[in-house]
């Protein structure tokens, strides 16, 4: 190895390493990764959310669904009995198990039964998991050799809502929508700043006539802009080219994208008041955005995680634009869900920019 290789060895480590920021994201923020991750991400799908509607006095449609609770994949799901496509649109429940009318202990005596669940497939891989894990279920119910079954004959009819063909783009592009703008529009943000503080031209607008918010409104606004004309492209895109049907009102997907896009610029502004230089910015910016996406929804059921991580999950902005992503476009926009998700939005945009506006101003003084 020649003398100017190791040269270029030397100054690349000393300049990495010198920096006590750099070193953190070098050697600690990998173990913390690697740690939140192996224990938050599983690919099993578990505490899936079934309601049972059936007659208090059905006594067969009531041991089914107990069965299905002590499998382990089901939980309860709160408002059991109500209307069962309303306990699906308000996410309250993940599928609904329904009784036939006059009750399954009746239909069994009959002969074979037909019982229906209702699978919300928003998430096609988890309903996937729904539909086999009940099938499972129900044929180790009718077993004839199992003991306390209530007898062979009982019939499965699963229809699938919102995305019958359980395609997966159906449900995966309302997610990446919210992944492109974040990649977007945080990295657009930390690197204008970042760079201009590299290139030495930040002192130039420091000793311009303008005011702190002048200045920091002058750096974001723009890339605000374009991550709303980013918004309108990619929801064409998941139209035109997947065929995701738009059920909800198109007032809902904008206000939503407003507000998320708002609170994805004051991530990238914070990020870029912290860093030094464009390195750091789009480290800084990774860092953000692999734990987010990981954590959102898009690939993996957040109720997989563990307690000590999942409220990990609730600081995420992009797993609350997820969620009304496929709330408005596939399920038509429930008036609850939009709601609660769009309000965290808006407290956590209000945040992020508030703590960019203060750490933006110690920065100039």
């Amino acid at each position: 190895m020649n003398r100017t290789i190791l040269a270029f060895l030397r100054k690349e480590l000393s300049q990495s390493l010198r920096d006590p920021r750099m070193r953190i994201v070098i050697f600690l923020l990998p173990i913390i990764q690697m740690t939140v991750f192996g224990l938050a991400i599983s690919t099993e799908i578990r505490g899936i959310r079934l309601a049972a509607v059936h007659a208090p006095a059905d006594a067969a449609a009531r041991q089914l669904a107990d069965r299905f609770y002590a499998s382990g994949w089901f939980v309860p799901a709160t408002g059991s009995g109500q209307d069962p496509y309303r306990l699906i649109a308000s996410g309250r429940a993940d599928a609904v198990l329904v009784a036939p009318t006059g009750g399954l202990t009746k239909a069994l005596g009959r002969g074979p039964a037909s019982l229906q669940l209702l699978v919300n497939a928003t998430n096609a891989t988890k309903a996937r998991s729904i539909e086999s894990y009940a099938a499972a279920i129900i044929a180790g119910e009718t077993a004839p050799d199992r003991p306390g079954a209530p007898q062979p004959g009982i019939e499965l009819d699963v229809r699938i809502l919102y995305n019958p063909a359980m395609e997966s783009s159906i449900f995966m592009v309302p997610g990446v929508m919210g992944m492109i703008l974040c990649l977007v529009t945080i990295i657009l943000t930390s690197m204008s700043l970042a760079k201009e503080k590299e290139l030495g031209t930040f002192e130039t607008i420091l000793a311009a006539p303008l005011r702190p918010w002048e200045i920091l409104l002058g750096k974001t606004l723009p890339y605000f802009l374009l991550g709303l004309a980013d918004a309108v492209l990619v929801l064409a895109a998941a139209v035109v080219i997947f065929s995701v049907p738009v059920r909800g009102p198109l007032w809902m997907l904008a206000l939503a994208s407003v507000v998320f896009v708002a609170a994805t610029v004051g991530v990238g502004t914070l990020v870029s008041t912290i860093s030094a230089n464009q390195q750091q910015a789009m480290l800084g910016s990774f860092l953000f955005l692999f734990p987010a996406v990981l954590m959102s929804g898009l690939m993996f059921p957040i109720e997989n995680m563990p307690p000590a991580i999942l409220w990990v999950a609730q600081l995420n902005p992009l797993k609350y634009f997820v969620t009304l992503m496929r709330d408005i476009m596939l399920k038509g926009g429930d008036g609850r869900v939009f709601a609660t998700n769009l309000s965290v939005l808006v407290l956590m945009a209000a945040a992020v920019g508030a703590a960019s506006y203060r750490r933006f101003r110690q920065r100039l003084n």
